[in-house]
């Protein structure tokens, strides 16, 4: 079968590589140049935290061992105080497990590099999509337009903003909505100070600040990589150089030391958007072409659980597996992998309650007990009780199930607690009454 995937970013680069296995000529279409020529965006990066299902899909394709080898494992994420004061939340109860910090420009050329050493791959560059219809794709070019035709299957994963997904909402039947965060995102950088991290690289730092925060990520070259996410009133009321260091200063002091390069930054980086987009189906038919969409291009969701592009390359291995189960039937299998939309609904609500547990709770008291609490229970019960951010984060169990094994936890942990009240009232009541007879 001849496939075209549109969008050769990381998530269609992935699937490319999929498809070419099963034997399938691919064509990937992209709208940027080529990044590995080009470079990346200035400011849009965003680094990424590769976990389990990350993984789980490089590994597949023999890929894993090469992309961590570039990435810095993070086994728990520290907590930066106004006053300086750090505090270390580990991600697992034994500290065994880590997400791994990695460049997202840095894993796009490294897959765009997998995709093109399988020789029924092919991608072209500069080329924006247009218009999908009758068997043809309509491209903008530099060079002008340009019509591809006898297209059989499209593949979008063109991102949160999708143009295969526009043409997929313009039939009847489908489903579409978009929620914006009043949030916006920029990124700024901390450089190695004399040579070496400015910061512990076996972490990934957040600075809670109640209604808004900072984090930030170690890169192979000793810097890192800072991300605000402010609401957008507050990153556009830092207008001048004079505003932006008195602000970090009071707020972030500890960073601000070791950003040199801070206020030309703040003032030449772009701000982002966070955005949560829902569609439903996932696929179709237009002239004659199969349509379906993976990744964002389905279930765009914001970065707070780090589960973007690992749910994305999870949807690779998902609908590889679907196509081994209908026979490589693309329509079956497009109908098939609609079954996943279960899980990534689940996904996109647990990053956005995320949010507010990073932002709001992890400099608490209150919150530091009961991840304790949560910790003692999983060395106390290893296998029986896990925690939701493990069985997200360092395993591959659907999204859903781990909504409904956390349910059947809270039930267990509830009628047990409840078990051992009671035990230890009728304790206490025979000791009494023992007691009382003794007197007697």
């Amino acid at each position: 079968m001849e496939v075209t995937i549109v969008g050769a970013g990381l998530v269609g680069c992935l699937l490319a590589c999929y498809l070419s296995r099963r034997g399938h000529e691919v064509t990937l279409y992209e709208r940027r140049p080529d990044p590995r020529t080009a470079g990346a965006e200035r400011g849009r990066s965003i680094n990424l935290a590769i976990s389990e299902r990350g993984i789980d899909a490089l590994r597949r394709l023999g890929l894993a061992e090469e992309v961590l080898a570039e990435a810095l494992p993070m086994p728990g994420r520290m907590m930066h105080a106004t006053d300086g004061a750090l505090t270390f939340q580990p991600y697992s109860a034994d500290g065994s497990h880590a997400i791994n910090s990695i460049s997202r420009a840095a894993l796009n050329r490294k897959l765009l590099d997998a995709a093109e050493a399988h020789p029924n791959v092919t991608a072209r560059f500069g080329h924006r999509l247009a218009g999908i219809g009758n068997g043809t794709l309509e491209f903008e070019t530099d060079g002008g337009p340009v019509t591809e035709k006898g297209q059989q299957v499209v593949i979008g994963a063109d991102g949160a903003y999708s143009a295969v997904r526009a043409r997929l909402q313009a039939l009847q039947g489908t489903d579409f909505s978009q929620e914006y965060l009043d949030y916006g995102y920029k990124e700024l950088t901390i450089p190695p100070k004399l040579g070496e991290f400015a910061f512990d690289p076996g972490a990934l730092h957040i600075w809670p600040r109640g209604r808004s925060m900072m984090i930030a990520l170690p890169n192979p070259d000793k810097s890192f990589t800072c991300t605000l996410f402010w609401p957008h009133e507050a990153l556009a009321s830092l207008d001048t150089p004079e505003r932006v260091r008195a602000h970090f200063t009071q707020e972030y002091p500890d960073a601000a030391e070791v950003m040199p390069h801070l206020a030309s930054d703040y003032a030449r980086n772009p701000v982002g958007h966070l955005v949560t987009m829902r569609c439903d189906p996932w696929h179709g038919e237009v002239g004659g072409t199969l349509i379906g969409l993976v990744g964002d291009a389905a279930h765009a969701i914001v970065p707070f659980y780090g589960q973007g592009a690992n749910c994305g390359f999870q949807d690779c291995v998902e609908l590889d597996r679907c196509l081994e189960e209908t026979g490589d039937d693309f329509a079956g299998a497009l109908e098939l992998f609609q079954r996943r939309k279960a899980d990534t609904d689940v996904i996109a609500r647990l990053a956005l309650d995320n949010f507010v547990e990073m932002r709001d709770k992890v400099g608490s008291r209150v919150f530091l007990t009961q991840k304790r609490i949560e910790h003692a229970l999983e060395r106390m019960l290893p296998g029986r009780y896990v925690s939701r951010y493990e069985l997200v984060s360092f395993t591959t169990t659907p999204y859903a199930e781990v909504e409904r094994r956390i349910a059947r936890q809270r039930r267990w942990a509830g009628a047990s607690a409840a078990a051992l009240l009671i035990a230890g009232a009728v304790t206490w009541k025979r000791r009494l009454h023992h007691q009382s007879a003794r007197r007697r």
